[in-house]
């Protein structure tokens, strides 16, 4: 791909910010989601440092033995794949201390680097940026009638939006927003991401820390994860479903640093559960709700690879929609500096997804697939609320349902909004 042929991603503005008030900016996320296109989009010079397992490139070497002509170059530099050579950190820092100018560095990197031998944060030096992989509305699958940002805010033209298709819901989670898939066809995709997903396993986990974890064991704990994609389930219980599905042993301390090693990965991205603004006697469930980093990748190790087969189990359908959802809504929020949780209190009350203001108000969303399930979607939204207000906590300032299959974005009587997923941008 020539740059004039690059796609824009919502966080290039982002990128472009953090390049005037930073010395050096780092993006971060899973492998192929954009990162090494994003980095070079907005630089004049770059340096990749990526490397075979058991083997170093050159410029790994370059780096660790004389990291001054790394650095050399127009400005901004690319250096992808930094963490290869993390001496480069401190490098950069020192770099940027001394010359005191802004937007001279992008390093990009598809793990957590080692943080041996690297002496400073860079508290100040640096700017984290995170991409994920595409939101339908980059993707070009939304039309994006309607701002998520305005939304929030109580702003909302209501519009006729378009029928949406089933099948075609169906074909966009098995996809995925990854880049380089966004031309294939859902069976062509999945069979890609299987791939990538071998590569995982077979390379990127050992050249994380060096450590050889049980290939097989790990591909057992992906599968059960894939079958509790958008659940709270803990530890124990993906162990226990390891054992009652796979009929084999994981031992639980083994599970918990494989989750760590894939969360350094960023091939995780779960929700964190949401207490902190309600201030309320309510006591609030303290679980994750487990994400992979896009639904492709858990419609691939369930071997859903045709459209056919998620249609006709609408209980995992479900699931995996509201991954596809809660992944753009991340992607939107970040876009505004706003937070995406979710809600789960001790009396089984829930919400699919919070969305936290900078100015603390909160909005809750449901998702639902079917148009159908809006008015049951409604209801539990506002009891909550209520009850909330009951508590004498902090109500959420907006209620919305994102559906799948309705065809108008609107505001009901009772208050509570409507927006199809397939017309929804920052």
């Amino acid at each position: 791909m020539e740059i004039k042929n690059y796609k824009k991603r919502i966080v290039d503005d982002k990128i472009e910010h953090y390049l005037k008030i930073f010395g050096a900016i780092s993006i971060e996320g899973p492998k192929y989601c954009g990162k090494t296109w994003a980095g070079r989009y907005h630089s004049n010079s770059e340096v990749l440092l990526h490397k075979k397992t058991g083997e170093l490139s050159n410029n790994v070497e370059l780096a660790k033995i004389s990291p001054s002509l790394i650095l050399e170059g127009e400005k901004p530099k690319l250096i992808d794949e930094w963490q290869e050579a993390t001496n480069l950190w401190d490098e950069i820092r020192a770099d940027v201390d001394k010359t005191g100018l802004k937007g001279q560095y992008i390093l990009t990197g598809s793990s957590t680097p080692n943080r041996k031998g690297i002496s400073h944060s860079g508290a100040g030096r640096y700017g984290k940026i995170y991409l994920r992989t595409m939101s339908l509305f980059e993707s070009g699958d939304s039309t994006g009638d309607i701002s998520l940002k305005e939304l929030c805010h109580n702003k909302l033209t209501p519009k006729l939006t378009g029928e949406v298709d089933l099948r075609h819901l169906a074909g966009l989670i098995i996809r995925g927003g990854w880049p380089g898939n966004i031309d294939y066809s859902p069976k062509d995709s999945s069979e890609a991401i299987q791939e990538y997903i071998k590569l995982i396993i077979d390379d990127d986990l050992i050249r994380l820390d060096g450590v050889n974890r049980d290939k097989h064991k790990v591909k057992l704990l992906l599968k059960s994860l894939a079958r509790n994609e958008s659940t709270t389930v803990s530890n124990m219980t993906l162990k226990k479903d390891i054992s009652d599905i796979d009929h084999e042993d994981i031992d639980i301390d083994t599970l918990a640093s494989y989750l760590n090693a894939l969360d350094k990965l960023y091939l995780l991205d779960n929700d964190e559960p949401f207490s902190s603004n309600i201030r309320s006697s309510i006591r609030v469930k303290q679980l994750e709700k487990r994400h992979f980093a896009d639904p492709s990748i858990a419609c691939s190790l369930l071997n859903i690879k045709e459209e056919e087969k998620l249609i006709n189990n609408l209980e995992t359908f479900g699931f995996l929609f509201e991954a596809m959802v809660e992944r753009d809504l991340k992607i939107y929020a970040d876009s505004f500096n706003a937070k995406c949780y979710h809600y789960q209190d001790y009396q089984n009350r829930e919400v699919d997804s919070i969305i936290e203001l900078e100015n603390g108000e909160w909005c809750a969303f449901e998702i639902k697939l079917g148009a159908n399930k809006i008015d049951e979607a409604a209801k539990n939204l506002l009891t909550l609320k209520q009850e909330i207000k009951q508590e004498n906590g902090k109500v959420p300032s907006v209620l919305c349902v994102i559906c799948g299959l309705s065809n108008a974005a609107y505001k009901r009587p009772d208050g509570v909004y409507v927006i199809p997923i397939t017309a929804l941008r920052p």
